[in-house]
């Protein structure tokens, strides 16, 4: 029958078929999509049932939309059948072109299958090109490219004129699952797009709340912030600073922009900011303000990218801990430092002399000496660095202590040493029993200031304890220290005026030689034996007048 109307049946169907693919070009989701795709075959293509199984990231299909029957549609749309039941069913059917159709005679080895259907059976058909209700039609939709991708199959049923399509209504389907795949195929890349778009809009949202909330931590920041470039010529260069650390420095941020820590922080401090790593590195130094002060400040450094692949800059942390340092300060000064005269005490001014001394005497360290270099000249018979007397000590960086010769020998051609001054003050009790403890703080106060006063910048003024005193001085020969002795003396015996009265100590100084080999106390006891025997050489009254 189709033959006898086929130039009318053809026309319409092409209609009908231009308008079904017009629609779906319309959808605006991919759900919308599917059911154009579905509604499009029994709109446009003659077929009462219409069945859209798309394939699902796992491989399996589902029912994605179905049209003609809505008592169908409520049974199996959202089920699924496995790939392996669908990949059986499209290699067993008769071949039609893309189509593939299974006769109701061969379909009973399907029933047992987990693919969704709705099918019926019938009785058999009055002539040969009847459709019959158990008959199988699918229609493989196909990505756009050489791989053949599989993105889903329409199934139809029930053509309205009861018979087998012809030649022109099978290439219409097959036309019509074409087009429905590349409507698929637009829909999903318009979702993906849409989803991306609407991703990326949160990214750069969350961005933007990011950087706002970076820069208000930043420029708020109760403590100082900077960023500095990484690497190439610039490198260190302040590229922002927050107002706290501005306002800690008193720059204004124009002004820090033409600086990097290397140009503000104390020469003194300058290594310990190149041993500080970029990343994570941390340290304690001093920077300089504008007024030329210095400020302790402790640098915490982290690295930060202005983008996945972008360059990367140093985000510094700076924190005014100019208190803490000033208290630590205070309390080693207090540990190392008399109270009341502020001068070193007995501590400090052990730790000063043996920082000197090394444990051997200078005869048996020249005697090593002399043996490793004729070890060396290849004098000896081959023995190593270990095996000299005394050169697990051996530092060649040590200036050994010796004592001068004596002051009546030639000076100029000896070495000079160590000299240690142990000062006693004359005259001293007799002020403190008469006048009491403030009257003798007093004094010790001053003979303290006048004994710093005529020492050399580098030289060690300390009170030991009560009256004592120990003076070190460094490069000096025996006649230098007899002098340095003779004017501490006479700086000494001056009155000293307190609370209105004027009183006089006069003083008595014993000369040691501080040398290597000899123990800091030994160095201590031969400066004080040395002054008893000062002491007792002279008079009181000789003592109290200098």
């Amino acid at each position: 029958m189709e033959t006898e109307s086929e130039p009318y049946v053809r026309l319409a169907t092409l209609r009908q078929l231009h308008q079904a693919v017009a629609e779906l070009n319309t959808a605006r989701s991919l759900a919308d999509t599917l059911k154009t795709v579905a509604d499009g075959i029994v709109a446009g293509l003659g077929y009462e049932l219409a069945c859209v199984n798309l394939v699902r990231p796992d491989g399996d299909l589902v029912v994605a939309s179905f049209a003609g029957d809505s008592a169908a549609e409520a049974l199996i749309t959202g089920r699924a059948g496995s790939r392996a039941s669908w990949e059986r069913r499209l290699t067993m059917g008769e071949a039609w072109g893309e189509l593939r159709f299974i006769p109701h005679t061969e379909g009973w080895v399907l029933d047992g299958d987990d693919v969704p259907q709705w099918f019926i059976d019938g009785p058999d058909p009055r002539f040969e090109d009847e459709w019959h209700p158990a008959d199988r039609l699918y229609a493989p939709m196909y990505a756009s490219g050489g791989g053949r991708e599989l993105l889903g199959v329409i199934s139809v049923d029930r053509p309205r004129n009861g018979r087998l399509p012809g030649a022109w209504g099978r290439e219409a389907l097959q036309m019509y699952a074409s087009q429905s795949a590349i409507a698929i195929s637009n829909a999903r890349l318009r979702a993906n797009m849409q989803r991306a778009l609407v991703r990326l809009e949160r990214e750069q949202q969350a961005l933007r709340a990011s950087e706002e909330s970076f820069r208000q931590a930043f420029e708020y920041a109760p403590s100082g912030m900077a960023i500095a470039e990484m690497g190439g010529d610039q490198h260190g260069r302040l590229l922002r600073t927050n107002d706290a650390l501005c306002r800690l420095l008193d720059r204004p941020s124009a002004v820090m922009r033409r600086y990097s820590f290397a140009d503000l922080v104390h020469p003194e401090d300058i290594g310990t900011l190149l041993r500080t790593s970029a990343e994570g590195g941390r340290a304690e130094l001093r920077l300089a303000r504008r007024d030329g002060t210095y400020v302790w400040v402790s640098l915490r450094n982290s690295v930060v990218a202005d983008a996945a692949d972008g360059p990367r800059f140093l985000l510094t942390h700076v924190e005014d801990i100019e208190e803490r340092k000033r208290h630590e300060l205070q309390l080693a000064h207090r540990a190392s430092h008399d109270s009341l005269t502020g001068l070193p005490n007995s501590a400090e001014l052990r730790a000063r002399i043996g920082a000197r001394l090394c444990e051997r005497p200078h005869a048996v360290r020249a005697t090593a000496a002399e043996a490793l270099d004729a070890a060396y000249a290849g004098h000896g018979h081959g023995f190593g660095f270990d095996s000299v007397p005394g050169a697990d000590t051996y530092d060649h960086h040590h200036v050994h202590a010796v004592a001068p010769p004596d002051e009546n020998e030639n000076e100029d051609e000896g070495p000079k040493g160590l000299a240690v001054l142990f000062c006693d003050l004359d005259g001293f009790k007799s002020i403190n029993d008469r006048f009491g403890h403030n009257t003798g703080d007093a004094v010790l106060i001053e003979v303290a200031r006048r004994l710093t006063a005529g020492v050399r910048d580098g030289d060690t003024v300390a009170r030991l304890g009560g009256d004592e005193f120990v003076v070190l001085a460094d490069g000096l020969g025996a006649a230098d220290a007899a002098d340095l002795a003779v004017r501490l003396r006479n700086a000494i015996i001056p009155p000293i005026r307190v609370d209105g009265r004027s009183v006089r100590v006069g003083a008595s100084f014993g000369i040691g030689w501080a040398e290597c080999g000899m123990s800091v106390e030994n160095v201590l006891q031969s400066a004080d034996q040395r002054m008893y025997v000062e002491k007792r050489s002279r008079s009181k009254m000789q003592r109290r007048a200098g």
